[in-house]
């Protein structure tokens, strides 16, 4: 309490001394001290409700991040945390008025508590001196609470003159003493401002807890109706919050002298006040866009009530869940071999090499699935055993995991919530890319320091990875040279095909769904420049565009209507690829899908540069042009946003030359990815003979 009084008490109670000399009166003293406490505050008012309408204007693209990554709740803060820096918007700021509110509570009760000190200016010691002598007085060993009141009290009673003017204080004038305690007055209205208001009986003191309650939810009710922040909460959130103020607000009230009651109350009236004040100030109206706002909402809405529907349809597969972690936990016999996969379609990754350990070794496989339903729990593969495990129990599984490897795709190892075994340390942990990109540019900065060996598509990553692990002094990792199995498999597919001569020639369009992808931002230009060379066009959106972006989907396809027909669709079925590798053409911008097309039908993809999607700002650190930039004019063309008038002419070129461009893209084929058509044999040998090495290594 001495912290309290040094740095809270005295400043405030020299405020209060100022009032109750000014005003000679200690109630009305309380209502000055309010009055000028809410003035001194009214610039961080203005800075607190300009933060609450920057956050509410930034509130819709918030909701775009989260619809956007919904269920990666690290990106989500990740990308939300950026965009508040951008915009310079602090969460805390909001909790500034609390903690001062608090702060001036706190230093009001030490003034009440102490008037002695902070009304009559008597020195500390003094008064510490007095409370020993008033306990002696009272035959007690402490005052407890309220101590200087107490003293006060007895000063003021004849019966006790005699024995306070008996106390040889030096330097104490004891006879202006009790004349100045005397002075000062509690009484306010009829009420002792410094007595603690008794829940029973009911008396005029008990009114002030009481019309705290009042004022309390009048406030609480103007914030929910009016407050910028605050009437965007739901329902729940706004009168939750009132009801927890309205109680604690009575409670306390009932523990301190009536008059931090007062107190209280009026900063409550002075506090709606000032809410009304701000908004005539700064109108939120003027400032946020409630039309997007109310959009993204009803957006994120239907998002989360699918996410519901998809939790609610796991709810058959907690006793399975439960049931398959205590089998993998329980199996005692070594595990050699573990994959990991996110979902039923990660399967595609690990198909090759699995196929290759399973012919060619004796290992048992076990394969963790986050995926009740994944295709795997219906193969009958005696030496393939999968588990269900969904991502809160994989947390500590992964934590408790015993094997000698473990292979997943999934990144950010150690970084994020998936962390290395604490149980057994020489786990060999294997990342395998699901795509030939830069890992160093698409991937967050460190997403993967932590794994042991990385399964390199081609030399770019090896080159990429030794950089990184120069740049942070990495301990080297295990590169081991597999190439892509998935475009191989993807390569025999389109080369066991029956070609067909078509017509015309076909250009399709598929962009990804990044922000400012080709859909938002030229889609209109490049249907002007290809249209009129008399080719069929086909615009095949990203599947997530279509789902998050409907408003936007129903623009475009109405925008278009008297123009589509045979040789100009808009495709929003993606139940099948057909239309992807059946075209002469592939135009996208930051796509995937521009890689896979490109090298396994040796077919020329045209790049539209659009902004990066960068997921790691430090990805330049490094003295090595990502995949993703480098390869672009190599497998076809590219263009800048700003010479979309080109497009035609690139595009008719591009057409006209397809064997031309079959060996370029040939070429580079070759030159970029390792082991071609044996991609996943190269994974499944190192596997196999890795595992021979670390269980002798461990005495298996």
């Amino acid at each position: 309490m001495s912290l309290i009084n040094t740095c809270i008490g005295i400043p405030l109670g020299w405020i209060m001394y100022l009032c109750y000399r000014l005003l000679k009166s200690y109630g009305l003293a309380i209502l000055l001290f309010t009055l000028i406490s809410k003035v001194i505050l009214l610039p961080l008012s203005i800075v607190v409700q300009k933060n609450s309408i920057k956050m509410i204007r930034l509130q819709p693209e918030i909701n775009r991040i989260t619809i956007k990554h919904f269920g990666d709740k690290d990106t989500i803060t990740d990308e939300t945390m950026a965009l508040y820096k951008r915009e310079k918007y602090s969460p805390a700021l909001g909790m500034v008025p609390m903690i001062i509110q608090i702060i001036l509570v706190l230093g009001l009760i030490n003034v009440i508590y102490n008037p002695m000190q902070h009304l009559m200016h008597v020195p500390v010691d003094v008064c510490n001196q007095l409370v020993t002598a008033t306990a002696s007085l009272l035959g007690v060993q402490e005052l407890g609470s309220g101590a200087q009141l107490k003293v006060m009290e007895a000063m003021c009673s004849p019966a006790n003159l005699d024995y306070y003017m008996g106390l040889n204080l030096p330097g104490v004038d004891m006879a202006a003493l009790i004349e100045a305690a005397k002075v000062i007055d509690t009484q306010f209205l009829g009420i002792n401002l410094a007595k603690v208001p008794p829940l029973l009986p009911i008396s005029l003191l008990s009114m002030v807890p009481l019309l705290s309650c009042l004022s309390t939810y009048l406030l609480c009710w103007a914030q929910n109706r009016d407050n910028v922040l605050q009437k965007e909460q739901g329902f729940l959130g706004r009168w939750g919050v009132t009801i927890f103020t309205v109680a604690f607000s009575t409670y306390f009230t009932f523990l301190v002298p009536a008059g931090v009651g007062v107190y209280w109350i009026v900063s409550n009236v002075f506090a709606i006040g000032n809410l009304y004040l701000m908004n005539a100030l700064y109108q939120p109206k003027k400032y946020i866009d409630y039309e997007a706002l109310e959009s993204s909402k009803t957006e994120l809405s239907a998002l989360k009530a699918k996410e519901d529907q998809r939790k609610k349809a796991l709810e058959p597969y907690k006793k399975q869940e439960k049931e398959d972690y205590k089998r993998f936990l329980d199996n005692k016999e070594p595990k050699q071999l573990v994959f990991y996969s996110e979902g039923s379609g990660f399967y595609k990754y690990f198909a090759g090499m699995i196929d290759y350990v399973l012919k060619n070794s004796d290992v048992v496989i076990h394969y963790i699935t986050s995926d009740p339903q994944d295709a795997v729990f219906q193969m009958n593969e005696p030496k393939l055993k999968p588990y269900y495990i969904g991502e809160m129990r994989l947390i500590t599984l992964m934590m408790k995991l015993e094997a000698d490897m473990v292979i997943m795709t999934m990144p950010d190892l150690e970084t994020y919530h998936i962390k290395r075994s604490l149980v057994r340390k020489d786990i060999e942990y294997v990342y395998t890319d699901h795509g030939v990109s830069s890992d160093n540019m698409t991937l967050r900065t460190h997403a993967l320091d932590h794994f042991d060996t990385l399964f390199c598509v081609g030399p770019h990553q090896m080159e990429e990875a030794r950089a990184i692990e120069k740049l942070y002094d990495l301990k080297p990792r295990r590169l081991v040279q597999v190439g892509y199995g998935l475009l191989d498999e993807m390569t025999a597919a389109w080369e066991a095909k029956p070609k067909t001569e078509n017509d015309k020639k076909t250009v399709l369009i598929a962009p990804s769904w990044q922000k400012d992808n080709i859909m938002d931002s030229c889609l209109d230009k490049l249907v002007e420049q290809i249209l009129p060379l008399g080719v069929r066009l086909i615009i095949r959106p990203h599947p997530q565009y279509v789902r998050l972006y409907g408003d936007k989907m129903d623009a475009i396809i109405n925008r278009y209507q008297e123009q589509l027909g045979d040789d100009f669709i808009i495709q929003t079925d993606f139940s099948s690829t057909d239309t992807v590798y059946s075209a002469d053409l592939l135009i996208t911008d930051w796509s995937n899908v521009g890689y896979e097309f490109a090298l396994s039908t040796l077919k020329p993809v045209f790049y539209v540069n659009t902004p990066m999607k960068i997921m790691n700002p430090e990805y330049d650190k490094i003295d090595v042009v990502p995949f993703d930039i480098r390869i672009r004019a190599q497998l076809g063309g590219e263009v800048e946003l700003d010479n979309l008038d080109t497009v035609g002419e690139s595009v008719k070129n591009l057409l006209d030359h397809p064997d031309e461009y079959r060996e370029i893209i040939r070429s580079v084929k070759e030159k970029e990815i390792y082991n071609l058509g044996h991609g996943a044999e190269a994974a499944g040998r190192y596997i196999v003979k890795r595992l021979e090495t670390l269980k002798a290594r461990r005495g298996g």
